[in-house]
């Protein structure tokens, strides 16, 4: 049996440690197998939650209905086409920085050139003598010792030129196939994103002979309040579906009853101005200056999430129906960038009747931030985003008229005012 007391301190330290970094190490291995077992299970949760609202869409057919699998298309190919110009920067950064180091190099280069040059001269004048040479010469012992210490420091220098050169070379050899290789990515891209926006035209030009081949219906189906009740109902249980699914049941707390509030949803508040006005003009987006912060801690600091025109304002009446506003309608420029509000994670990225390519960001706590009627959709279920990330592309998915965003801020599945909580600039 061992016996500690004889076993040398440090070791029983040093096994000690050695227990503890392997018990970190499994235990950090097993929190990673852990988050991707929960983002499976996630995904996995919502991708049989979209089925279920396809099936049940499926029973309530719409004329938008159409425009799905060509708002869908196009979304995907605008993603790729990003995809692809990020890319490019990248490619364009690294032949840059190549380039430059390129140049240092050569500069170095031709700097070991010529101190070898100058070596191989000064070698020449003094002749380039042996050992065995300078001892027959009868030269006095001292200095003797001299030129031999001298010409050892020539022989030395001589060398490290030479390797210092060949490894110069080396790079110089390197440089230049990574540049090659660059060069060529770049090439592919190019023949790539041409591919991909043939694509798009032909989802687009696609698009345009479904909405004209149904534009009455949609037109007339646009200002339906039953069709409008429903999208936003079908919204609601969606939210509310992915809230029992990314977290656990709120506590129930009871609240006395009070009379309700004049800016809900319902309050059906007239507009204070016609439909199309500007309520309030957005140039400021996103940043991360509040990143880490709980979003409770947000109100009165956010930004919209895109550069554009307000034109309606929470819980009023629609001009067309009368049904109230649950959120935002900024009009904005077709493809321009959709930026997330705070840091938080996907899940919701897809198409959904009456909001187009919808994407929806869970920030915790109960907070959802819900972006619809995009062009391209830029991120996928289980991303963690953060403030200021472009997550989409403004567009007219769903059958809106204009190019806009669709801004629903919600806690507990609830809407309320995205206004009340951002800063205008």
């Amino acid at each position: 049996m061992l016996n500690l007391f004889r076993v040398p301190f440090f070791i029983v330290i040093a096994a000690l440690l050695l227990n503890l970094a392997f018990i970190d190490n499994s235990f950090a291995a097993k929190k990673i197998d852990d988050a991707k077992e929960d983002l499976g299970d996630l995904q996995n949760k919502i991708q049989a939650l979209k089925k279920e609202l396809d099936s049940k869409q499926a029973a309530h057919k719409d004329a938008t209905d159409a425009l799905k699998d060509s708002e869908t298309a196009i979304s995907q190919a605008n993603k790729k086409l990003i995809d692809i110009n990020q890319q490019q920067q990248q490619n364009k950064i690294t032949l840059v920085t190549l380039k430059k180091e390129s140049l240092s190099l050569n500069e170095k280069l031709s700097e070991q050139q010529k101190q070898l040059s100058l070596l191989v001269k000064q070698q020449y004048v003094h002749g380039n003598q042996s050992y065995t040479k300078l001892l027959l010469q009868n030269k006095n012992p001292s200095q003797i010792s001299r030129d031999i210490q001298y010409y050892s420091y020539i022989a030395k220098a001589h060398a490290r030129l030479i390797n210092e050169m060949q490894t110069s070379l080396d790079k110089v050899k390197t440089l230049n196939n990574e540049t090659a290789a660059t060069l060529q990515a770049v090439a592919d891209l190019k023949a790539k994103q041409l591919a991909e926006r043939e694509t798009l035209e032909q989802q687009k030009n696609e698009k345009s002979k479904i909405v004209k081949s149904l534009s009455g219906q949609i037109s007339a189906q646009r200002n339906e309040i039953k069709k409008l009740k429903r999208d936003e109902q079908n919204l609601s249980k969606l939210v509310e579906r992915l809230a029992k699914i990314i977290a656990k049941p709120p506590k129930k707390v009871v609240k006395p009853k009070s009379a309700k509030k004049p800016n809900t949803p319902d309050a059906n508040v007239p507009d204070e101005k016609p439909a199309n006005q500007v309520i309030a003009k957005n140039e400021e987006t996103p940043t991360n200056a509040y990143a880490g912060s709980n979003f409770s801690a947000l109100k009165g600091k956010l930004n919209l999430p895109v550069r554009g025109d307000v034109t309606n304002r929470f819980g009023s009446s629609r001009s067309d129906t009368g049904v109230s506003w649950k959120g935002l309608f900024i009009r904005a420029a077709e493809g321009s960038a959709v930026k997330s509000v705070a840091s938080g994670r996907v899940v919701f990225a897809d198409w959904l009747r009456g909001f187009g390519n919808l994407i929806i960001v869970d920030h915790g706590s109960g907070y959802m931030s819900l972006y619809g009627n995009n062009q391209a959709v830029l991120k996928q279920v289980g991303d963690e985003v953060n403030a200021g990330d472009n997550i989409a592309a403004v567009g007219n998915s769903g059958g809106n008229e204009s190019n806009g965003l669709y801004y629903e801020l919600r806690r507990q599945s609830k809407p309320f005012d995205p206004l009340s909580w951002s800063v205008i600039r």
